[in-house]
């Protein structure tokens, strides 16, 4: 895996993925730049955010259990003057007619696994995520 970060300018940054999908950093206005993207510090619970639904979907597939829905939703609590995030908490929605039972231990494999948690584990930045099951 090989990434590029060629800086624009400002605190501006872009970025690309070796496969063709670029995106753009950069700081909010309040911070000196010139908010032409989401910051470095939101991309990396963007990335937790669509690693915790990519690994649900697969632990659910290989379970079958069917889905009609699925939404995350994390907050970072970074209090003023941390210099990172120091918990993530969050919601996964999941429209199912699976058991609640089901959905917490495909959820509960899903934090074990999934690279970005990991990352944040290892960051000692705690991840905890609830599931909210509604019918399809």
């Amino acid at each position: 895996m090989e990434v590029v970060g060629e800086w624009k300018g400002g605190f501006e940054t872009r970025l690309d993925d070796s496969r063709g999908h670029p995106v753009t950093i950069d700081l909010p206005g309040d911070e000196g730049g010139k908010d032409a993207g989401t910051s470095a510090l939101e991309l990396g619970m963007l990335s937790l955010a669509g690693c915790i639904n990519t690994i649900f979907l697969l632990i659910a597939q290989r379970r079958h259990l069917e889905l009609s829905r699925l939404t995350i939703r994390l907050t970072g609590e970074r209090p003023e003057g941390a210099p990172t995030i120091q918990r993530v908490r969050g919601r996964l929605e999941v429209g199912t007619h699976a058991s609640a039972e089901d959905v917490e231990t495909v959820l509960r494999l899903t934090l074990k696994t999934c690279p970005m948690g990991v990352i944040f584990a290892r960051a000692q930045i705690p991840v905890e995520v609830t599931a909210d099951v509604s019918p399809t």
